[in-house]
């Protein structure tokens, strides 16, 4: 008999197992850090290269995730071989991650610097070619540690989730410090060099423990040892189990769409956004695997119906909660900040990251040599489910329905998977609880219009929601959000986007700076205008009449539903001088390089926004300045940056700054005061004039208007509303830092 304080043989087994998984798991949660990582700057910087139009997002994250999906699928097969080493392939593979990891910024830029200016299919495929071989990597990973480990406890479920869930707490810690530290202390380049390094400690991890045991321990559960098992095989063959991979999938990353655009458009698109909302959905989806891991290490070990009635369970329930997010951060945001509502984004994602688990511990025996190959087949299916949704949600479904209805669609779509597994786990599935359970999905459908009712009012106005009346108008497309107030007042994806009014007596949002244009340039015959926005400044430049042809390049196609609503602008899109191009103001540049403008123009949106460095930067200018006739100014909104301003006079040996705007060239120029003048007393738009000098108030807003050509002099800099040049500039700011692609400027700041 064994005394109390005896450990028994099985006791001490476990007891090794258990310490040996978690050798693992901490192994895979490093390896995990690095990878979202590698996501963030990767994306970032292609979308530098491609634009940041939904096509280049949505190629660049399509790619990303079809490479993984490969790299599962290659994992799984070579699991297979009995006679190669898991655990010294992975640190390989590690290892070979971290080389790409050092080498992947310079060759991005290379290949950038050839094919930049392709077209869809040709970026398609370079990005597919460039991204293959680190996200073949790694998504082989998963496979072979989750092959090694369930040779070893004999649970494919409990191995599953485990490491899934330690790699995806990785993923989720990276996101958190890239969005708080990283990203704004190292750059791009500093980060990548940062994950390389982690990725090369794991690699040496992984050989040191290879080589320390190659044997497995006495005791552990091995293929020959372990008895066959088929749990659920008969009541949920393997190919129904991948296409439920793949619908857990799609859904998963259409609500994480959906949840991005509403929590994008109410913390007013800055750059940390979207990695802290990754962070947390990873954080759920990792803390849902974890949980099903010990579910299935105890209670469903040996109960194949209840580990059906689970899975179908988890994903009816997973389902009213993704749906429930938005309303539910509408809500929340009028009474707590932004950063206090993730939380939601955790709940929802938490059961939709127990799926998984579940259905690769119904679908997979451990014994069997092909463990590690049918895991991949269902994680293939489940990335293809997650590219597919993030390629039907965000490109095609949000050009034709709603938020309101894409999220609906996908609780449909959500109800239905629970439902069938129901089913498919027959009559004694369907316990009373289960069934009430299932009844309350039916509940946000029905009420779907009231909850998403005003949904953009109250994200955007918060505690202010109840004073302010409805948007006029609201534009959903797959490129963002657009809303235009009730006085006029447009809302890009949630931020300040003008406002719909040219009138310069009662400047209500500065538009004296687009008439400006007829003071620095003599002769501007041929501009471009990135950005349109509401039309106002468009208006007024194309009604310049030096101006024979206004070029406008313009992300959002929305914007043009609103511009014939509102009779100050609506001429515009009639107006034979303008043409107008829905693309990535940075990728037309590139894809147009023999296009030469006497002026270039950019209402630029506030600097600290996600990307809006990538019009800032220092390589923009120069791609700027190559489209510029001799004599030619670049003029754009540096919103008072003192890193834009010093930036631009930098790059360009001659500046001005107007109010919060720069203009910069490589020839001297001047601000005409008397030019103006003249220019301005006889601007018409629509035929009407703009200054009426017939009356006392127009002829006092000319004087005032003509008062800014003053130079300021050292003493008093910071009057807003005047000219200051270039030498002033580059000593007021000459601590500042140059805004680069790589430091991305303020936005991480």
């Amino acid at each position: 008999m064994l005394s109390p304080t005896t450990t028994s043989p099985a006791e001490a087994v476990g007891v090794a197992q258990a310490s040996n998984a978690r050798k693992f798991y901490v192994l895979f949660f490093l390896s995990g850090f690095p990878a979202l990582l590698y996501q963030i700057v990767w994306q970032r910087a292609l979308f530098t290269i491609y634009g940041v139009n939904i096509e280049s997002v949505t190629v660049i994250v399509t790619v990303f995730m079809l490479g993984l999906g490969l790299g599962s699928l290659a994992g799984g097969w070579v699991s297979k071989r009995a006679d190669i080493p898991l655990l010294g392939l992975f640190g390989a593979i590690e290892l070979g991650i971290a080389v790409f990891g050092c080498v992947s910024m310079r060759l991005f830029h290379g290949v950038a610097s050839l094919t930049a200016g392709a077209g869809a299919l040709q970026t398609g495929l370079v990005t597919f070619f460039l991204l293959m071989i680190p996200t073949l990597l790694m998504g082989s990973t998963l496979p072979l540690l989750v092959a090694h480990l369930a040779r070893r406890n004999g649970n494919v479920g409990e191995s599953v989730g485990g490491l899934y869930a330690a790699n995806t707490f990785g993923s989720a810690a990276a996101c958190f410090l890239a969005a708080h530290l990283l990203m704004g202390a190292f750059g791009e380049s500093g980060c990548v060099r940062f994950a390389a390094l982690i990725n090369a400690s794991v690699a040496a991890t992984a050989f040191l423990m290879y080589f320390r045991d190659r044997e497995h321990a006495a005791g552990f559960v091995s293929r020959q040892d372990s008895k066959p098992r088929s749990w659920a095989g008969a009541m949920l063959p393997f190919g129904v189990c991948l296409l439920v991979a793949g619908g857990v999938g799609f859904i998963s990353l259409g609500y994480e769409i959906v949840w991005y655009r509403l929590y994008s458009f109410a913390a007013g698109r800055t750059a940390s956004c979207f990695a802290l909302l990754l962070a947390w959905y990873l954080a759920g989806i990792a803390y849902g695997s974890l949980a099903v891991r010990d579910q299935c290490r105890r209670r469903l070990r040996a109960d194949p119906a209840g580990l059906l009635r689970a899975t179908a369970s988890v994903i009816i329930w997973a389902n009213i909660a993704a749906f429930l997010v938005g309303p539910a951060l509408a809500a929340a945001v009028a009474h707590v900040p932004i950063d206090f509502t993730y939380p939601f984004v955790f709940v929802g994602a938490a059961l939709l990251g127990a799926a998984f688990p579940l259905l690769a511990h119904a679908a997979i025996d451990p014994s069997r040599p092909d463990a590690g190959a049918r895991l991949s087949y269902l994680y293939l299916s489940n990335i293809l489910g997650c590219a597919s949704g993030s390629l039907i949600v965000g490109f095609v479904l949000f050009d034709r329905i709603s938020t309101r209805g894409v999220s609906t669609a996908l609780l449909l779509i959500g109800m239905g998977l629970g439902g069938g597994l129901l089913f498919a786990a027959g009559r004694k599935a369907l316990t009373r609880r289960r069934s009430i359970g299932f009844a309350l999905g039916a509940i946000p459908i029905l009420a779907a219009w009231p909850l998403y009712s005003n949904l953009y009012e109250r994200l955007l106005f918060k505690s202010e929601y109840a004073t302010q009346p409805s948007f006029q108008h609201l534009v959903e497309t797959r490129s963002g959000v657009i809303a235009v107030a009730a006085n006029g007042t447009v809302f890009g994806g949630g931020v300040y986007d003008g406002r719909l009014s040219t009138d310069l007596v009662n400047d209500s949002n500065s538009i004296f700076r687009a008439f400006a244009v007829a003071a620095f340039h003599p002769d501007p015959q041929q501009v471009l205008m990135v950005g349109l926005s509401s039309g106002s400044w468009a208006q007024a430049i194309a009604n310049n009449p030096r101006v024979a042809e206004l070029t406008i390049v313009e992300i959002n196609p929305g914007y043009l539903t609103i511009i014939p609503k509102h009779p100050m602008v609506a001429s515009l899109l009639r107006n034979p001088k303008v043409k107008i191009v829905i693309d990535d103001g940075r990728r037309w540049l590139v894809r147009n390089p023999d296009r030469k403008f006497d002026v270039v123009v950019m209402n630029t949106p506030q600097h600290w926004l996600a990307h809006v460095s990538n019009l800032l930067s220092v390589e923009f200018l120069g791609l700027v300045r190559s489209h510029l006739k001799p004599g030619g100014i670049h003029y754009y909104n540096t919103t008072s940056s003192p890193e834009a301003l010093l930036t631009g006079s930098t790059v360009f040996p001659y500046a001005l700054r107007i109010s919060n705007f720069l203009a910069v060239s490589d020839s001297p120029f001047t601000f005409d005061k008397e030019r103006w003048r003249t220019a301005l007393a006889a601007y018409r738009i629509d035929n009407k004039a703009v200054l009426d000098l017939g009356r006392e108030a127009d002829r006092g807003r000319l004087d005032e208007l003509l008062h800014l050509a003053d130079t300021l002099h050292d003493e008093d800099f910071n009057e807003p509303m005047r000219i200051e040049g270039g030498d002033s500039i580059r000593r007021r700011f000459r601590d500042a830092r140059l805004i680069t692609d790589d430091n991305m400027g303020s936005e991480w700041r």
